[in-house]
Parts: structure tokens; sequence; C-alpha cells
């Protein structure tokens, strides 16, 4: 046994001159594997890469059950909104010697002390991050270690603070007698597995047909040196062997390549992930089980294609016999398939119009996972069907169209993981496309004269807080609004109290005068409230009811199709409209006016804010349009990563084509001679070959775009969007799919000229 693997390994790399196709297709076979290994292995080290974050966002949870004989840890979090980012900054005072240190740091930081996240670190060491450091209180003096954070990419810090400046808060849960919490985060890991592992295999489809077809160039060649070997005596079970591993050789080379790139990738991917992600490298590490699983699994997939590829043919001592019978389709269970996909989408119809229960999303989801199989099915069948009732049209077309009725099912098995991918990043790209365009956007009103700081902050300090900020240079005024509850007997909402430069930063509600009031709704016909209302603070997430207000008459209802217009409406108003009734507390919105560059006057408020701390937090006022911005980034970049997958698949379809129309041209080199010499023109052989190309690839993409459409329609219904389809992409889709297959036939063209020499018809 050994002896026949030995020589399988010294026909695949020695034993003379090796043939240019037996090195293309050991450049091809490698050049998959190693593509296959270089997906298998990131896929697997996601589930560690979670796994790892989970376990430390455990480590980092604080345990606020009383422990005899400890001094707790005083903690208070905020969450100051820097430019685009939320950083989480957390006061912490010691009460003892004893108290609890967080993960990641060895000692408590002084008061005035920060200590902070590698990210945050390195946001602070960039070239913006004077402004930065201008928006967080006291002075950067240690680093969180990687234990101390869950992902690379939180932006964390702890503030040393006195206990009496925690307890003068009056807050509830901010006693910490430890930290890390056994149990949290369990499962995750295997959730991930099921999001992941899906993805990972609808892009491992294309690649496993690649290397099926990678395994079976040059079959004819090989066939004849196994012939030859069966001449000198080996058996068949011995000639299995040998052709085993002579596809060994390959898989090795794949699976070294494949790794080294992993090893390479793991370097810099936190620099290339995208959508901003930021990962350890250390985290990156698939589990030795799963590596074993895929050194293992993986050349076994070159051996099994290869002796898959022997399954009808007989090699005997002076030639190969080749079972060629017709296969006979059958096709119940294909359209069985997808009518169990297509009834289960139908279901969803039963649901209501923006239902998202877990019900609903197990139909569609079952019903979408039958049908991409179904389609994935039918795809032989259907261009096996359409090709045996082709008829007529020109001689090339003529060659293509019988060449397909004799053997279709190769090319379909090859376009068939183009399907199911492209019709997955349809499905995608529609959904992101349409709710993206069905969200709202805000853009401040026109008018509005307040430079983009805004300082939230509450009524005790709100005094202070705005002399401070109104003394800064650049600051040319400052403008008060309070969020007030108002109650009433038929309900609750939220409203705002201030000037009509505050009130105009909230809604674009026009003319305004002291002594209005605003109704602002989200929907049209909808009437202004009367009568009275309790206003209300609120103290520890519970609603307070203070004074009670008359609605007065005239309120201007404004429509305003925002993210803080909500149904039932908010009230604005200017405090001449409340007629000196006293505001109860609640927090206070200070925006700051000024002039020249507004990143200098909120750096300078934000100095001028510092000793406030959490009393005291910087927001932009044009917050909303940040993550209007921050949306529509995610979309581009999400959407760049749909385009990059799909060339990716496309790419891989049509090295699978170039290979698998370069074995069928080599395997037809004599009859295409033949035609040559008979006076066929190589014009007519070559419009031939781009048509047997064309045919399965046209079918399959629009099977794959009717899957794509059909998916998307009922997910879209089950979210209550509309369905906004982005032509580009589908029209960059057909491009790209129609340049493959005419350069497909381009590089086959130097093969078709030499098999076409007369000289190819000599026999011995």
């Amino acid at each position: 046994m050994m002896r026949d693997l030995a020589l399988g390994l010294r026909l695949a790399v020695g034993g003379g001159r090796m043939s240019g196709a037996a090195l293309l297709r050991l450049a091809m076979t490698a050049f998959g594997i190693a593509l296959a290994v270089a997906v298998l292995l990131p896929a697997a080290a996601v589930q560690h890469l979670v796994g790892a974050q989970a376990e430390r966002a455990a480590a980092i949870k604080p345990v606020t059950e009383p422990r005899a004989g400890v001094a707790p840890l005083l903690t208070y979090n905020w969450f100051p909104t820097i430019g685009e980012d939320l950083v989480k900054v957390t006061a912490v005072a010691a009460t003892g010697p004893g108290s609890p240190v967080p993960p990641g740091v060895d000692r408590l930081p002084a008061p005035g002390e920060l200590l902070v996240s590698p990210e945050l670190a390195a946001r602070l060491a960039s070239a913006g991050g004077g402004s930065l450091q201008a928006q967080l209180p006291g002075h950067v003096a240690g680093r969180i270690s990687r234990d101390g954070v869950a992902g690379a990419g939180d932006l964390t810090a702890y503030y040393g603070v006195t206990a009496a400046q925690i307890q003068a808060e009056g807050t509830e849960g901010n006693v910490v007698y430890a930290f890390g919490r056994s149990g949290a985060g369990a499962g995750q890991p295997v959730a991930v597995l099921v999001f992941v592992l899906p993805i990972a295999a609808v892009l491992l489809l294309p690649l496993l047909i690649f290397v099926t077809t990678a395994s079976r160039m040059g079959a004819a060649q090989r066939e004849r040196r196994l012939a030859a070997l069966r001449l000198i005596g080996l058996d068949a079970r011995q000639v299995k062997r040998v052709a085993a591993a002579e596809s060994l050789v390959g898989a090795g080379i794949g699976l070294a390549a494949g790794i080294g790139f992993f090893a390479v990738l793991r370097t810099f991917v936190a620099d290339i992930l995208p959508f901003g992600l930021r990962i350890f490298p250390e985290d990156f590490v698939p589990p030795w089980p799963l590596v074993v699983v895929i050194v293992l699994l993986v050349p076994g997939l070159a051996v099994g294609s290869a002796l898959f590829g022997l399954r009808r043919t007989i090699v005997e001592p002076l030639g190969v016999v080749r079972q060629g019978k017709p296969v006979r389709r059958r096709t119940w269970w294909r359209w069985a398939i997808t009518a169990i996909g297509v009834l289960l989408l139908a279901v969803t119809l039963a649901f209501e119009r923006g239902d998202g229960d877990a019900t609903a999303g197990l139909v569609l989801t079952a019903g979408s996972v039958f049908l991409l199989v179904g389609v994935t099915t039918l795809l032989p069948w259907l261009v096996e069907w359409l090709v045996a009732r082709l008829n007529g049209g020109s001689p090339s077309w003529q060659l293509a169209v019988r060449r397909l009725q004799l053997d279709s099912g190769t090319a379909s098995r090859v376009v068939s993981g183009l399907v199911v991918v492209l019709a997955g990043m349809i499905l995608t790209q529609g959904v992101v496309t349409s709710l993206s365009a069905g969200s709202r956007h805000w853009t401040l009103p026109d008018g509005v004269a307040v430079a983009p700081v805004r300082v939230m902050t509450n009524t005790a300090h709100e005094a202070e807080v705005t002399r401070l900020a109104g003394a800064v240079p650049g600051a040319t005024g400052t403008h008060l609004s309070r969020t007030i509850g108002f109650r009433s007997g038929t309900g609750e909402s939220y409203g705002v109290v201030g000037d009509c430069v505050a009130l105009g930063v909230e809604a674009n509600i026009g003319d305004c005068a002291d002594g209005d009031v605003f109704y602002v709704v989200s929907s049209p016909g909808v009437a202004a409230p009367a009568g009275q209302v309790h206003l209300q603070s609120f103290s520890h997430g519970r609603a307070v009811d203070g004074p009670e207000w008359t609605l007065p008459a005239g309120i201007k209802v404004v429509r305003e199709d925002s993210p803080v217009a909500t149904s039932e409406g908010r009230l604005l108003a200017t405090p001449g409209a409340l007629g000196g009734l006293p505001l109860p507390g609640s927090s206070v919105a200070v925006y700051v006016s000024g002039t020249g560059d507004p990143q200098a006057l909120t750096d300078n408020v934000a100095r001028a804010l510092r000793p406030f701390a959490w009393n005291a937090t910087i927001v932009e006022s044009d917050y909303l349009d940040d993550f209007r911005a921050e949306d529509d980034r995610m979309v581009r970049s999400f959407r760049s990563v749909l385009i990059t997958a799909s060339l990716f698949v496309l790419a891989v379809a049509a090295m699978s084509l170039l290979m698998l129309s370069i074995e069928q041209t080599s395997e037809r080199r004599r009859p295409l001679a033949a035609l040559s010499a008979a006076g066929v023109p190589i014009g007519v052989l070559a419009r031939g070959a781009l048509w047997q190309t064309a045919i399965p690839v046209v079918v399959g993409v629009v099977l794959a775009v009717a899957a794509g459409l059909g998916l998307t329609a009922p997910m879209l219904r089950l979210a209550d969007r509309p369905m906004i389809i982005d032509v580009p992409v589908l029209l960059a889709l057909a491009g790209t799919t129609v340049v493959a297959v005419l350069l497909v036939t381009v590089l086959t063209m130097p093969l078709l000229r030499q098999v076409t020499r007369l000289d190819t018809l000599r026999s011995e």
C-alpha cells in the first residue's frame, strides 16, 4: 500500500517531464485548496474570537450582591459622545483598602486620573487626540490591558474620584463587591457558529466546485498513465491508491499555502475588517480540534474528487472504458424542495405586515433555505430541458447546443455555486438598500444660529455650566432647554421647554416667539392636545409629578419626519407659555452659539467644563446628522463587502468555467481538428465555445435574480418596509458575468488554435 502511495507521489512530481496540463492541474488544485483553507480557518477562528470576547465581558461585569468582609467599590457610569463615538467612562472610588479592582488594571486610579482602553489610548495618540482629550476629565495615567475590555474597539476608561462625589449623586446600583459573573455570555459562540457557518458554506460551495473541476483536468492523460500501470501488473485497487496519492500533492501544497495565508492575515486582520470593526489578533485563533478537522478534511476533498471522477471509468491494461450511458434526471425531488420553499414563503403572507416575531422568522428562514437549495438542484435539469428544445441557428450555436445536449451536467454543477451566492447577495443588498432608504433622516432647520456644541447637565449645575460655557473664547450666547414629561388623562409624553433658538434645534418649528407652544408629530392629521397636564420630572427611572399646567389655545402643529418625532407627538414650549410656572428638576441642554471654527469652540467648552465630569457632557448639536452619516457609511461599507464577495464568487466560477473549457477542448481535440480540417473557421469554433459557456451561466443568473428577489419581498414585508432594488448592483453583477464569459472564451483561444492544427489528426 505504501509503495502504491509513494508511486503516486512520484508520478505527481516526477517520473519524467511534466506536461503543461499536469502542471496546470497541480497549480489549480493547490490554489483551490488554499482558498478553501483560507475561508475555513477564519470561519473556525470566529468561534474562538467571540468566545474570548464573551469570557472577558463576563469577567468585567460588576457583582452588586453584598459580600461579607468586602469594602465595596463605588462606581458611576456615563457615556460622553465624542464625534461619532460613544465613550464609556466609569468613575470609581474605593471605600476601603480591600475594595475590588476591575480586571485589566493593577490598581484603582487616584482622583483625577484616567486609565484608558487600548483603542481609546490609540485615539488619544492620533492626530485628533487633542480634541478627544479636551472632552475627557482628568489626565491619562495608564492603560487597561486586554483582560479589561471585551473587544479591541471598546472605548472605555476608569476615572478616579472620591467616594463623596459618587455618593452625592444618590444613584442606585453603583456599589460593586466583585467583578466577574459566571455563565455570562454562555451560548454566544454557538449562536455565532449558526450565523457564520452557513455564510462560510455558501462561500465554500464555489470553491469546492473549483477544486473538483481542477482535479478533473488532464483526466484523459492521467487515465492513459493508469492504464499503463495496469499493463505492468497493478490491479484496480492499486491504481486507485496511485490516483489518490497523485491528488495529495496538490492538496498538500494548497494546505500549506492556506495556512500560511491565514498566519499572515492574523497579523493585520484588525486593519482590514469592514465597518470599523477591531479585534485582538490573539483572539483570532481557531480551536485546535477544528484545525485538525480542516487539515484532514480538505486534503480528503481532493482525494475524494479524484476517486469520484473514476467512478464511471474502467481502467484496463490496454485502455480506458467509460460508462457512457446517459443518466436520466429525476425531477420530482427537485420540484418538491422548491415547492416546499415557495409554500413556506407563501405562509408568511398569513402574518400581519410588520410582524417580526420568532415564528414568522423561523418560517421565513426555513423557506429561504429550501428555495435556495431547490433552485440549485433545478439548474441542471432546467439547462438540460432548455437545450433539448433548442433547434436551428448559426453553426456555432448548433455546435454549442449539441454539446450541451450530450453533457450539460458538468457546466451546470460549476454554475450552481454561483446561483446560491448571487441569490444571497441580491437578498442582502435588497434588504440593506430598502431599510436604508426607509429610514428617516434628520437635518438641522435653516436659520438656527447655534454652533454644533451641546452641553447636557442638570438643574443643580445649570447656572454654573451656563456661565462657564458662555465665557469661553468664541462663544456668543447660550440657549437653554429642559426635557420635561407631560402626563394627562390620555397618557404620557416627553417634551422640551426652552427658548426659540433651542426649540429650533429640536424641530423645524418655523416662526417662533416667547409664549408659543408647538406640537411635533410624525403623521398627518394629528390634532394638538388640550386641557390640563402635569409636568413631570424623572428620578432613578421613575416619573415624579410636578405642577399642573393648562395648555393654552392656539398650539401650532408641526409635522417633523425625524427620528425624534413620535406617533404620539411632542410638546415644545417656550418659557413664556408657562406663565412663570416652576419647572421640576430635569436634564438640561445648554446650546452654545459662537463664531469661528466649530471644533475649536467645542474644545474650548469641553476644557472649561472638565471639572464637572459626568455633570456636564458635551454632545454636538448635530449629533443626529452624525448618526445619519454613520449609518450611510455602514451601508456603503456593507455594499462594498457584498460587491467584493460577489466578485470573488464570480471570479472563482469563471476560473472553474475556464478549467472546464480547457479540459473539454483538450478532450475533443480530434473532433475539433477534424472540423477545422473540413473547413469550419476557427471563429465558428470559438463562438461555439462562447455559447456553450454562456447558456448555463445565463440560466443560472436568471435563477439567482428570481430567487433573490423572491426572498427579499417577504422579508421586507415582515419588516414593514418598501422593496427597493439596487439596480446598479444588479447591473454590475450581470455585466461582470458577461465579462467573465467573454474572458473565459478569450483565454481558451490559444488552446483552441493549438488543438485544431492538422498534425493533431496524426495517429500511430
